[in-house]
Formats: structure tokens, sequence, C-alpha cells
């Protein structure tokens, strides 16, 4: 049940408006020298990553003071409120230390930990993609939805890398969805799943994801009329696989991936 005491369209436009202004600091960063540190996990992190949380982080704080915060780069603020921001400040980090333009800028906003608004700006792509329950999905000012392809033999898979989808776990079942797909790229991170939710590839496949990388994708794909669920189509978990599909192609989708 939606939430009546908020307004969900004026917490979209903030949040577009701050994705959009993450963006624009992200892009000051991107394709100059950075110096790069490594998390406990590996994975890296810039002063780009910190300046464009810090921003979203603040803006938030100042206009919805009693909601939480979750963040990438600087953890919790209030996890447990009603009403809770999550936030990846630049998701697809390895993209943008390349210079490659498909990283984004992620907000979401959830109620009771169920994703009810999400916002990605893939700035140097020029491309941005929101949607809210029941306000359906846009990419760039229009409304967007979903492929009508009807099987994978004639659709495109898309993926974050191919070593991320054929060493972990699930390996030869990821490989047979390559292989029953009509193409397949690897133009991944949440751009692969833009690409899903904008009608521009079928299928997109990641692993080893966290919390902050799914929450805004998950109201983007399903109010563009697709699906956005774990390897065996369940629920998308805070830390896991993630799976999105125009729906058409889910059933067989999730039959290659069956162990």
């Amino acid at each position: 049940m939606l939430p009546c005491d908020i307004d969900l369209p004026e917490a979209l436009d903030f949040a577009r408006a701050l994705a959009m202004a993450g963006g624009d600091l992200s892009l000051r960063h991107f394709q100059t020298p950075l110096d790069v540190e490594r998390k406990g996990d590996g994975s890296p992190v810039t002063a780009a990553d910190r300046e464009v949380e810090a921003h979203i982080r603040d803006a938030i704080q100042s206009a919805w003071p009693g909601h939480g915060i979750i963040g990438e780069e600087s953890g919790s603020r209030r996890p447990d409120a009603p009403f809770t921001w999550v936030v990846d400040p630049i998701d697809g980090t390895s993209a943008f230390l390349h210079g490659v333009p498909l990283y984004g800028v992620l907000i979401a906003l959830e109620y009771q930990k169920t994703p009810i608004l999400g916002v990605v700006n893939c700035p140097a792509a020029r491309e941005i993609v929101s949607a809210a329950v029941g306000l359906g999905c846009w990419w760039n000012g229009r409304r967007c939805a979903v492929s009508r392809t009807a099987a994978l033999k004639d659709g495109l898979v898309v993926a974050s890398a191919w070593h991320g989808a054929t060493v972990r776990p699930g390996a030869p079942s990821c490989a047979r969805l390559m292989q029953a797909g009509g193409a397949f790229r690897t133009w991944g991170h949440c751009y692969g799943f833009l690409l899903v939710a904008t009608g521009r590839a079928d299928v997109m496949i990641d692993a080893g994801l966290k919390h902050w990388d799914t929450a805004a994708l998950i109201p983007i794909l399903c109010e563009a009329g697709g699906t956005m669920t774990d390897w065996r189509g369940g629920p998308v978990a805070r830390e896991g696989n993630a799976l999105a599909t125009n729906g058409l192609v889910l059933a067989e989708t999730l039959d290659c991936l069956a162990e």
C-alpha cells in the first residue's frame, strides 16, 4: 500500500533534480586523472564518489530531515526510518575510471524497506531514467517501456562483464543463457538495466550486487512493464544476484538459469 504522507510526484522531481546535480559533479572528474583507493572488499573508490554522495546526502537531510539515508560510501543514517533514501553516487566505477560513459548516479526512496521511487542519471551518456510506483517510467522526459521480444533467440542479453557471469556460482547456467540469446553484449552495471527498461535490450544479468546497486532499478523495471528478480525469479535480495527482463522472456530465462 502506498504511503499517504508523502507527495510522490514531488519526491520524484526532487530525486531527478538531485541525480542531475550529482551527475554534473561527477562530470568534473570524468576523464581526468584520479587517485584510486581500494575499499575492504577490493572495489575502487575516488574523491568523485565521495563528493557526489556528500552532496546528495546533504540535500536529502535538508529537504527530508526525518528520512533515513543509506549510501555506499558514507554508511547509514536512521536506516530503520519508514522512509529511507538509498544512494549509489557512481555505479559502474570501473567504467568511470576508464573514461567510459556507461556509469550512473542512482537514487532510490524506500517505504518500509520497499523501493517506491528510483532515478538513474547517466550524465556522460546524457540519459536519465526515473520511475515511481503508479507514475510510470520516464526516459529523458518521455514515457518508456520494455521491449515486446517474445523469445530469447530473438533477443539481446547484456551483462556487466563476461568474467563476472562465468566465474561466479551459477556460471554454467549463465553460459546457457548467453548462448540462448540472439546476441550477447557487456553493456553493464546500471546502464544494462536501463537498456531493458527502455526496450533496447531484453535481459540483463548481474552478480554480487549490493542494496544501493538495485534499489533504484526495481521501480524503474516494474513501472516500465518488466521484471526485476533474483536468478530464481524471487525478490531481489539486499545483496546477491539480479536479473531484469521484459517479462515475456522471463520464464525462458529462468529455465536457462536453473541449476
